[in-house]
């Protein structure tokens, strides 16, 4: 078996042992798929400052993120589905980020439901919010939310409504697969996959199946789903969740200096600066090249988070140096997850803090924290 010494080797796993469908969906973008090209190749353009004769024997990655000490300014983002890349995905995430000690998103539309991932979770998690039309099911998912002891809540600002993904489209993909000839061609072909999955219980989005009147299966599901993404989404409704959820919370696909100002005004404690990995408005530029002039407008009065095309170590760094507090990673550890299960998010963390700290040893520095654009490389 290859040898797993980065992200692309577990990328390479996972197209190996995952259905096509369930590969496509972690690997796409929306449309021509450039600003998701343009997430990793503007990274890559950006240069770090070698520094040498420095004492760099003691190093320090750790970092405060809502006041709260993590190992790693590293955290998982919010991606639907994790349960149909390995069973109980979402829970076996929660744990090898519990373990690593960085923070967990779940996403609405995960497998498992928020009270199956706190049932099987030692330390809270914060829960991302998909907005939807239907007030009383967002109340309702917040108030479980609360009960969980979710510590923070990240309300999802770039999805008011789906923009195409062509490849989901093309392989009919759905949660459980549906069983078509070409889903049938696709899953004959990951036999290791399909016996998995035949024991697991959960097929479909459990946040959303028996807290939904008249959502009763699959179809009516995805029904449900399309209807309710809402084009209404306003600061105002952002406001009206952020009172009735009371605690920490998060705006998630800021990308523009006006909206990272009317986040700080309405009382937000954080952003993270996402284009939603590519997979919404395709165009938009991406998360790095905006990351450092919203750091500097709103990043001294609230904490600044950035997703979307870290696949190494030195990324991390970089955004890191470009103002951002903690750096979510998506389709990393879901590469992870479909390679190699709880131990593949583990293998996938583990990369990042490795190629971090020799990364932030070669620039000459000590702690993750102290890095600034004094470590980019001006062109």
């Amino acid at each position: 078996m290859r040898k797993i010494l980065e992200i692309n080797d577990l990328k390479h796993l996972a197209r190996n042992k995952l259905p096509k469908m369930f590969y496509d969906y972690i690997d796409t973008g929306s449309y021509s798929g450039g600003t998701y090209k343009d997430n990793e190749e503007d990274l890559k353009k950006i240069k770090l400052k070698q520094r040498v004769g420095v004492n760099i024997k003691n190093r320090a990655l750790a970092t405060q993120i809502l006041g709260i000490d993590y190992n790693l300014p590293l955290g998982l983002s919010p991606v639907g589905m994790g349960g149909m890349m390995y069973p109980k995905g979402e829970i076996l995430a929660a744990k090898a980020a519990n373990e690593m000690n960085i923070p967990y998103i779940l996403s609405t539309m995960s497998i498992c439901s928020i009270e199956q991932v706190a049932e099987n979770s030692n330390s809270p998690f914060w829960f991302q919010l998909y907005v939807m039309k239907d007030k009383e099911f967002v109340k309702n998912l917040i108030l479980r939310a609360k009960k969980a002891k979710c510590s923070a809540l990240v309300i999802t600002m770039d999805l008011p409504l789906l923009a195409q993904r062509h490849n989901d489209i093309r392989n009919g993909l759905s949660a459980p697969p549906k069983l078509g000839f070409n889903q049938l061609l696709q899953l004959i072909k990951k036999p290791e996959w399909c016996l998995r999955m035949l024991a697991n219980k959960n097929k479909t989005f459990g946040n959303i199946l028996g807290h939904v009147k008249g959502v009763k299966d699959l179809a009516s599901i995805a029904s449900w789903t399309n209807e309710q993404f809402d084009q209404e989404l306003t600061w105002d409704y952002v406001k009206w969740i952020m009172k009735l959820w009371g605690g920490p919370t998060i705006l998630k696909g800021i990308l523009d200096l006006e909206d990272a100002q009317k986040s700080l005004d309405i009382g937000a404690d954080a952003i993270i600066v996402s284009n939603h990995g590519g997979r919404q408005l395709d165009g938009a530029p991406s998360s790095i090249l905006e990351l450092n002039k919203i750091s500097k407008l709103v990043g001294a009065k609230l904490e600044v988070y950035v997703d979307g095309g870290f696949r190494y170590g030195a990324d991390v760094i970089k955004a890191k140096a470009l103002g951002a507090r903690a750096i979510f990673i998506g389709r990393p550890y879901l590469y992870g997850l479909g390679a190699k299960g709880y131990e593949g998010v583990i293998d996938a963390i583990r990369i990042f803090e490795k190629e971090m700290d020799i990364t932030l040893a070669l620039c000459g520095e000590t702690n993750i924290n102290n890095l600034s654009l004094k470590n980019i490389v001006e062109h």
